[in-house]
């Protein structure tokens, strides 16, 4: 199960690099960064499930969820909300001889 969660995070890292260069090409190209946020991101690959989680989410668990809880993760940069998941996997997953070194020198 640990190696699924190594793998997990280091995909995660991966698309936010691949976002993160998006966005920087963007920049180059209109002078201007900034960074696309997550419910943009989801909007563009997926709207059918975008719209499915929100009607689950409002229907059966609670609105107040969706709204201001959802919402406020899909408008950060779609980079942060990929990496923070994904460094966080990457750690926790690793193997345990590596769990005794520090992370830093």
């Amino acid at each position: 199960m640990r190696i699924v969660g190594q793998v997990l995070g280091w995909v995660l890292i991966l698309a936010a690099v691949a976002v993160i260069g998006a966005d920087v090409l963007a920049a180059l190209d209109s002078g201007q960064f900034m960074p696309r946020p997550a419910g943009q991101l989801w909007f563009q690959l997926d709207v059918g499930s975008l719209n499915l989680l929100q009607a689950v989410v409002q229907r059966y668990l609670h609105p107040s969820i969706w709204d201001p809880g959802i919402v406020s993760v899909l408008l950060l940069p779609a980079f942060v909300v990929l990496a923070v998941p994904g460094v966080l996997l990457a750690l926790l997953c690793r193997p345990r001889s590596d769990r005794r070194k520090p992370l830093f020198y």
